[in-house]
């Protein structure tokens, strides 16, 4: 439930939704001081559960974001927010009618075919049950068979920045620095080009250390918190990378999104 200082944003779609969704975020990123409350809807496919799904929206004088390739249920959701002036973008109606008057040819109406299990999709489902199988060096050998290794200390987002990779269909491992850890063999079997390393600013580094540790109700001032140590960890990381001759990412004030289009771009994914 979204309170009077907080934008509701409702996405709601006769399928899995993650266009609309998307889009919000990337709206969304433009506005970095609102606080938004983000509420999805996939699936919805009457006009029963669609009518208490607005009503709710209604309470929150929520922005509407909808991708319904059922023209009953975009019908009803286009008058229900005009009736009651509720903000609304109809993501999906009014491209597949332009597409349907240029080519002159009826849509098919049928939700959910961008997600059939195709190839890519199963490619995709694929590479995420990689990523996870291989997350913090739990099976070395996971190094050999990756699109994408990533390295980097604690807390540089290596976990997260694997997923995201995955879910565009890239085969990620990745490698947590550890002091005193020796590092696989299997990381100087591999192509040079293939390795991320991540670094952190310090002080960055410090307060996302501390915070993660009062989460877990432990004492924020710890060797894991500690500056020194922080400091000593980036400088052994930064000889590593030196060593491997990989690509280096500063991720200080970058966002996942960011990091990620890096990664791309310096291994030609993105051509």
């Amino acid at each position: 439930m979204s309170t009077e200082n907080t934008v509701a944003i409702y996405v709601i779609s006769d399928s899995v939704g993650e266009t609309g969704n998307n889009l919000a975020h990337a709206a969304m990123a433009q506005f970095p001081l609102i606080d938004f409350d983000v509420q999805r809807y996939p699936l919805t496919k009457t006009v029963s559960l669609l009518t208490g799904i607005m009503n709710r929206a209604l309470r929150e004088q929520a922005i509407i974001i909808h991708t319904f390739v059922d023209t009953e249920l975009s019908d009803y959701i286009n008058t229900f927010c005009r009736e009651n002036d509720l903000m609304s973008m109809d993501a999906m109606t009014m491209l597949i009618e332009m597409i349907s008057e240029k080519t002159q040819s009826a849509p098919l109406n049928k939700p959910g075919l961008n997600h059939d299990l195709n190839k890519q999709y199963f490619n995709r489902i694929k590479a995420i049950e990689f990523a996870v199988q291989y997350d913090d060096c739990k099976d070395p050998s996971g190094f050999l068979k990756a699109d994408i290794v990533i390295l980097g200390v604690s807390r540089t987002s290596k976990t997260p920045l694997s997923l995201y990779l995955a879910n565009m269909g890239y085969k990620v491992a990745n490698l947590p620095l550890v002091p005193k850890t020796q590092i696989p063999d299997e990381i100087y079997q591999i192509d040079k080009r293939k390795i991320i390393g991540l670094t952190n600013d310090p002080q960055i580094l410090n307060n996302i250390r501390r915070e993660r540790l009062i989460s877990y109700g432990l004492e924020p001032d710890s060797d894991y918190s500690n500056m020194d140590n922080i400091k000593e960890e980036l400088k052994n990381a930064r000889e590593l990378y030196k060593e491997l001759d990989c690509f280096v990412i500063d991720v200080a004030k970058k966002s996942i999104e960011e990091t990620a289009a890096l990664i791309l771009e310096s291994l030609d994914f993105s051509e």
